[in-house]
């Protein structure tokens, strides 16, 4: 099936029996504010996160993704449950935190769009899910023909990092069959407090870039 997406709009796809992928683009989102914010916290407290993430500002967050109009939140839905979330924003609108290892290398933030995390419940991974967080994201990128780059961030984790389970799948391979390049060198600092401390630490984002438009050569 081919799946056209527009700006502000909303647009349903089947993926399987009860299980569906919506689209909602900026202030649209808003219905969802609370949901979308349970779920990233769900997530966000595995690995490699390890996050215990506060409701309300998770769901700031997610206030201001649904403020800026050319956002986009890619929902899974199982029926009418909420199973996995991949929202997106111009850098441009986003924290600072994320903005300031691009400026510092003197790269335009303005020419690049940012996919925050993918979020998706266990029992629905595996499934090609992931593949529909990209495809409709890329396709609202493409569609404003303003953007040169996407970017996302994953926390820097050591190689033998005693924490991470033993049936931990890293999504290095899937990200780089996407056209996706890890670019260690460009890294943000953000805090979270970990599950099982009390207080918040500095922690490393590395980030992974695609050039849309080397996809025209």
């Amino acid at each position: 099936m081919t799946f056209h997406l527009f700006s502000q709009e909303c647009r349903t796809m089947m993926l399987m029996s009860d299980i569906h992928v919506r689209s909602f683009t900026g202030a649209q989102l808003k219905t969802y504010l609370h949901t979308i914010a349970k779920l990233r916290m769900t997530i966000f407290k595995e690995y490699p996160y390890l996050a215990e993430q506060d409701l309300q500002r998770e769901t700031d967050y997610v206030r201001k993704i649904a403020i800026h109009k050319e956002s986009i939140g890619v929902l899974i839905f199982d029926n009418t449950i909420l199973v996995g979330v991949a929202l997106g924003l111009p850098l441009i609108a986003e924290d600072p935190q994320m903005q300031q290892p691009f400026i510092e290398r003197g790269l335009p933030v303005e020419n690049y769009y940012f996919f925050s995390a993918s979020t998706l419940l266990k029992p629905y991974r595996g499934r090609g899910i992931g593949h529909h967080f990209y495809d409709v994201r890329e396709t609202h990128v493409k569609h404003y023909n303003k953007f040169s780059h996407i970017c996302f961030c994953t926390p820097v984790r050591p190689a033998n990092d005693p924490q991470r389970p033993a049936d931990y799948q890293p999504l290095d391979d899937f990200w780089r069959k996407r056209g996706y390049v890890h670019q260690p060198e460009i890294q943000g600092h953000y805090q979270w407090t970990e599950v099982g401390k009390q207080h918040p630490e500095e922690k490393t984002l590395a980030f992974w870039i695609k050039d849309l438009h080397a996809e025209d050569l």
